[in-house]
């Protein structure tokens, strides 16, 4: 009888386990990516707001992404402008964004990206992404925030600077090896010249 009650709460302790197991796979395991945190643009242009995720579960027709907006410098909770489920979109909450927010992602390749044309100096602000991938729902939104300038007036990118940055260090220490091969073989010369000399 003692036997049996010890089997029956072992048998307790194992499913209470494999359900705490079960639920830790799940937590976190959502993970939302934007490649920039600011993106600037030209007034007149679109933007596309670049969003990826990564989920241990496949994606199904219960995927949906939200995309919310918040105006710069106010401390409200963002509005949806952007709503995606069951491969249809859905317009958002403010007027002023109807008919100028697209899908710009693929769902398959857990590509979550939107696009906005005719963007104006108006939407400047946070852009705020979230996925839920039923069961895997717990994910940290990721924010991009969004500068509008004037045409021709993008800030110069360090791309090229950085470039240029790593093609000096490498020819420096090309160099650097050039002249210490070339010591060291004259080292070389001139020691098997004194050698052959004391003979």
């Amino acid at each position: 009888m003692a036997a049996a009650r010890v089997s029956r709460s072992r048998c307790g302790l194992c499913l209470l386990l494999a359900a705490v197991l079960g639920s830790v796979h799940y937590s976190g395991a959502l993970e939302i990516y934007t490649p920039n945190d600011l993106i600037y643009v030209e007034n007149g242009t679109y933007a596309k707001l670049p969003c990826t995720f990564k989920s241990t579960d496949v994606t199904s027709s219960m995927t949906s992404i939200t995309w919310t907006y918040t105006e710069e410098g106010s401390t409200a909770a963002g509005l949806v402008i952007f709503y995606y489920i069951g491969g249809k979109q859905y317009p958002g909450q403010l007027p002023r964004f109807k008919d100028r927010v697209t899908w710009a992602g693929d769902i398959n390749n857990r590509d979550v990206s939107i696009k906005i044309d005719k963007i104006t100096f108006k939407d400047n602000g946070t852009y705020s992404c979230s996925v839920m991938n039923p069961p895997d729902i717990s994910s940290t939104p990721k924010q991009i925030k969004l500068y509008v300038v004037e045409k021709n007036n993008l800030p110069a990118s360090n791309v090229p600077f950085l470039v240029g940055i790593i093609c000096a260090s490498i020819g420096g220490i090309l160099i650097i090896a050039i002249i210490v091969f070339a010591v060291v073989i004259t080292k070389k010369k001139r020691s098997r010249k004194d050698y052959t000399g004391a003979q």
